[in-house]
């Protein structure tokens, strides 16, 4: 199956309904899908962002490829090589059995584990998996589904940041002080939210490959010399500045076929 699409930002609408449908505010929202994905849930390649499980699918198969495939079947967890890296692991378990494959690797924002794709809202789990090739609006939503499923909504209400992370990550979650990471990212949230329409920019930059560091929302030194790149190439003034003219040539030249449909 393909796992390219438009990779469409996420949308004020999108993080709305999400934090409506929690019923928390937009920090906390922000905390989760920063510490997951580094705040971003597609590739440059527009794939969505994935981490192949090789523990998940050596249980969902009986453990009958391990021997001959140790490195992407194994009974310990790890072997991850992170970002793109991750679609050959995948590739090639989905050789050997599809539908495992698609349930042992997490995917976008959230990070959602294809198994959990019944609780996270969809009928299966290749339903879930072209959802998330669509947008972060969708992926987002997978995550409040799986969040609010699993009856972990009040911890984040509450900012019980330990009691999140282990219904979320895992019983594991304190090696990689996963709890931390959301106190942390909650405190910088409240002080100040991305821009929307920055990170939305950074996506576009992004997709035609004019490094503007990360999709964070922030105009740090590296997406404002991508964007008087962009500016420079397309007879703009150089301000490196996201003024309506550049955001609007941005757009169409990222999304041509959101934008002409």
């Amino acid at each position: 199956m393909g796992f390219q699409g438009q990779g469409r930002p996420l949308s004020a609408e999108g993080l709305s309904r999400v934090c409506d449908t929690l019923e928390c505010d937009m920090p906390t929202v922000w905390s989760v899908l920063s510490v997951e994905t580094s705040g971003f849930g597609f590739l440059r390649d527009r794939r969505p962002m994935i981490l192949f499980e090789r523990h998940i699918f050596h249980r969902r198969t009986g453990g009958r490829f391990s021997a001959a495939h140790e490195d992407i079947s194994n009974s310990e967890r790890g072997g991850y090589l992170s970002g793109a890296r991750e679609y050959p692991r995948l590739e090639r378990a989905i050789a050997l059995d599809e539908d495992a494959a698609l349930k042992s690797a997490s995917w976008g924002v959230g990070q959602v584990m294809g198994f959990n794709h019944g609780i996270a809202g969809f009928a299966s789990v290749t339903a879930m998996v072209a959802a998330m090739v669509r947008d972060e609006d969708t992926q987002l939503l997978a995550m409040a589904g799986f969040i609010r499923s699993n009856g972990l909504a009040r911890a984040l209400r509450a900012q019980d940041w330990a009691g999140f992370a282990r219904g979320y990550n895992g019983a594991s979650f304190a090696e990689n002080r996963y709890d931390e990471k959301l106190k942390a990212a909650h405190a910088t949230f409240k002080a100040a939210l991305p821009d929307l329409r920055m990170r939305g920019a950074q996506a576009a930059l992004l997709y035609i490959g004019l490094e503007p560091g990360p999709v964070d929302g922030l105009p740090g030194k590296r997406t404002r010399a991508a964007m008087v790149r962009f500016q420079a190439e397309n007879g703009l003034p150089q301000t490196g500045t996201l003024d309506p003219t550049t955001e609007a040539r941005l757009l169409v030249e990222a999304f041509p076929a959101a934008i002409t449909a």
